[in-house]
C-alpha cells in the first residue's frame, strides 16, 4: 500500500486502528482545509515525528531530524526569510547547484519551482516535521539580529533621551520601538535555547541578562545601564504592573507566540540596590503536547509501580520534590492517562500551565477569594471523579483533599518535600490525622531532574573507593564512569538535556498500619526499601554507572549528611 492513501499506510504499519482512521476521515470530511497529518497529530494517535517518518517512507523522501542537524547560516540565507516562513521550509546544505531543502510538503511542485527561480539552484527536498522547521527558521534567521537590536536601542537612547534615560512609549511608535523588539527578542531567543527562566539583573555600570538552561544559569548578554529602565518599563507595561511604582515587588504575566508555540510568561519584579531586578518564567501552554507516562524517564521497575498506582479507583497520589523538579509534568502525564471520556476530571492550579482537552481546569485567584481551599470545596460539588490540586499548601487544603479521597474520589497533588517518606510526616505535621493519611494514601512519587552528559565530549575513567561508596556499590571493584568536559555542542557545559529520577513509595497494608500509629520518616523509609522501593540515590547511581550522568550530579541531587 506504499502508493495508497497515507491513512491506509498508517493502518498497515499498526500505528492507528480502523476506528481511529474512520474518526480522522470524518473530521477531514467536515473540515476540508485541515490536513490528514494535522488531525492525526492533534488527536495524539501518532507523534509528529512518527507521522513525518511514515510520510517520508511512503513518498521515498529521506527524513531529517533538524534538532540533530547543524545548519550553516550562509546556506540558510540562500532562501529569504519571508519565503522560508511562507512555505515553511529551510535550506540545509548546498553541493554545487544542488540545494537540500527541509520541508513538510515535499511533493508541492509549485513551491520548489519558486525556490529554483529565487535561489538559482536545483532544490532537493528532505522530510522534516513542521514544528522542527518553524523552530529552525526562528533560530537561524534571528541569529545576529539581537546585537543589531541592542545597537538600535543604544542609538535611540543617545538620540532621543528625555532626561531620565527612558524611551517615550507613545502609542503610535510602540510596535516598532527598538526596546520593544529587544524585549520580544530576549523571550524568543531564551525559548529557543529551551530556557525556563530569564534573569534581568541591574549592576552599577551594566545590566546582566542570564537564562536558566538545564537547571543552570547561562549568560545571554550584557546591556548598558541606560537600557535597563526602558527594558524593565516595557516588561511592566505588557505584564500589567504599575510602572510608576518602583519601591515594592510586583507580579504580572503576558503571553507571546514564538515559532508557532503560544507561551504563557510570568513576570516577577523586585527592587534591588541598582534598580529593579526582573525574573521571567516561560511556560509553554496548550500548544505543547502533554507527555505520556512512558516518556517520564522512569526505569521499568518504577514504571510498573506508577502504573499500578494509577489503577487504584480512589485515594491520594502525591508527587513531591523541590521547585523545578518536573512535578507538574508528571501530574499532567498521569491525568492524560486517567482522563477517559466517561470520567469527570477537574483541576485547580496556580497557574494553569498546560491546557488539556477534555479536562476542566480552574485557576487560583487569591485577590478574588479563589484560594485552593475555596476552589476545592466548590469542585467537590461538581460531581468529580478525579481531582488534581496544584499544591497542598496548608492544613485546610490538605484536609479537604484527604476527605475527598476517603469519600471515593481520586486526588492528585504535589508537595515540596525532599523524599517520599518525609511527605507522610509533613502531612501529619500540617495537622492531618495519621489515621486519615493511612486510610487515603495510594502512594508517593518523589522526583528530581538530573542533567545528562553530553555524548560528544564525556570522558571515561574508573571510579574511586569514595565514589563507589556514594553509588552504594562494592568499594574494591572500580567501575567505568564518565566526567563532564564541555564542547561546542553543549555550550561548554558538559551536559545536554535532563532526565528524571524517581523514588516511589506504595501504601501497602503494612505501610498504612505504621503510618496510622504515627511512624517517623526513618521507619517509613526503611519499610519502603524492604518492600522494593528504589531510593533517589539508587536511581541516580544507576545512571552514573550507565554513563548517562556524572558523580557531580549524584552529589547535587541526592547527597545527605
Amino acid at each position: 500500500m506504499k502508493n495508497g492513501p497515507i491513512g491506509q499506510y498508517l493502518l498497515e504499519k499498526g500505528l492507528i486502528s480502523e476506528q481511529q482512521l474512520n474518526e480522522i476521515l470524518e473530521i477531514k470530511k467536515n473540515d476540508k482545509n485541515k490536513l490528514f497529518g494535522e488531525i492525526v497529530v492533534e488527536k495524539g494517535f501518532v507523534s509528529e515525528i512518527e507521522f513525518a517518518k511514515c510520510l517520508a517512507d511512503r513518498l521515498n523522501v529521506p527524513f531529517m531530524d533538524l534538532a540533530e542537524t547543524e545548519l550553516n547560516p550562509e546556506v540558510v540565507s540562500k532562501i529569504p526569510e519571508a519565503v522560508a516562513k511562507k512555505y515553511n521550509l529551510i535550506a540545509v546544505s548546498l553541493l554545487g547547484k544542488r540545494l537540500t531543502v527541509a520541508t513538510n510538503d515535499p511533493v508541492n511542485f509549485y513551491v520548489f519551482e519558486d525556490i529554483r527561480v529565487i535561489t538559482g539552484c536545483s532544490p532537493v527536498p528532505v522530510m522534516a516535521t513542521k514544528g522542527a522547521i518553524t523552530k529552525a527558521i526562528g533560530k537561524m534567521y534571528s541569529e545576529g539580529t539581537m546585537s543589531t537590536v541592542v545597537d538600535d536601542v543604544n542609538k535611540e537612547l543617545t538620540d532621543g533621551e528625555n532626561g531620565d534615560g527612558e524611551i517615550d512609549f507613545s502609542a503610535e511608535r510602540i510596535e516598532n520601538a527598538p526596546i520593544v523588539k529587544l524585549a520580544t527578542q530576549i523571550v524568543e531567543n531564551s525559548f529557543r535555547m529551551d530556557a525556563t527562566d530569564i534573569h534581568i539583573e541591574p549592576f552599577k555600570s551594566y545590566t546582566r541578562i542570564r537564562v536558566r538552561v538545564n537547571g543552570d544559569l547561562v549568560q545571554l548578554m550584557e546591556v548598558s545601564s541606560a537600557v535597563h529602565n526602558s527594558l524593565v518599563t516595557r516588561y511592566k507595561i505588557i505584564s500589567g504592573m504599575n510602572i510608576a511604582e518602583k519601591r515594592i515587588p510586583q507580579d504580572g504575566r503576558f503571553s507571546q507566540d514564538v515559532d508557532g508555540v503560544h507561551l504563557d510568561v510570568r513576570v516577577s519584579n523586585l527592587p534591588v540596590v541598582h534598580g529593579e531586578k526582573v525574573v521571567i518564567r516561560i511556560l509553554a501552554t496548550g500548544d505543547v503536547g502533554v507527555r505520556k507516562i512512558t516518556d517520564l524517564g522512569m526505569n521499568d521497575y518504577n514504571y510498573k509501580m506508577f502504573s499500578s498506582m494509577l489503577k487504584v479507583p480512589q485515594g491520594v497520589l502525591l508527587v513531591t520534590g523541590p521547585t523545578g523538579s518536573g512535578k507538574t509534568t508528571t501530574l499532567y502525564a498521569a491525568l492524560g492517562e486517567l482522563a477517559q471520556p466517561h470520567v469527570n476530571v477537574i483541576t485547580v492550579e496556580d497557574p494553569v500551565e498546560k491546557a488539556i482537552e477534555g479536562i476542566n481546569q480552574c485557576q487560583v485567584n487569591a485577590k478574588a477569594g479563589m484560594t485552593f481551599a475555596a476552589a476545592l470545596r466548590s469542585i467537590l460539588r461538581q460531581d468529580p471523579d478525579i481531582v488534581m490540586i496544584g499544591e497542598m499548601r496548608d492544613q485546610e487544603t490538605s484536609e479537604i483533599a484527604i476527605r475527598a479521597a476517603i469519600t471515593g474520589h481520586m486526588v492528585l497533588s504535589t508537595l515540596h518535600t525532599n523524599d517520599a517518606a518525609s511527605t507522610i510526616t509533613r502531612l501529619v505535621d500540617m495537622g492531618v490525622a495519621p489515621y486519615m493519611v493511612a486510610t487515603s494514601l495510594i502512594g508517593v512519587v518523589a522526583q528530581r531532574l538530573v542533567k545528562k552528559l553530553c555524548p560528544e565530549c564525556k570522558k571515561q575513567r574508573l571510579s574511586t573507593k569514595e565514589e563507589n561508596e556514594l553509588m552504594g556499590i562494592d568499594l574494591n571493584v572500580p567501575v567505568p564512569i564518565y566526567d563532564a568536559c564541555g564542547c561546542k555542542e553543549c555550550s561548554n557545559t558538559g551536559y545536554r538535556g535532563r532526565t528524571a529520577i524517581h523514588e516511589i513509595l506504595l501504601a501497602t497494608p503494612e505501610m498504612s498500619s505504621i503510618i496510622a500509629r504515627g511512624a517517623k520518616s526513618d521507619e517509613i523509609a526503611e519499610l519502603a526499601r524492604s518492600q522494593g522501593t528504589k531510593l533517589l540515590r539508587d536511581n541516580v547511581s544507576e545512571l552514573v554507572q550507565n554513563g548517562v550522568s556524572s558523580i557531580e550530579e549524584l552529589v547535587r541531587v541526592s547527597y545527605a549528611v
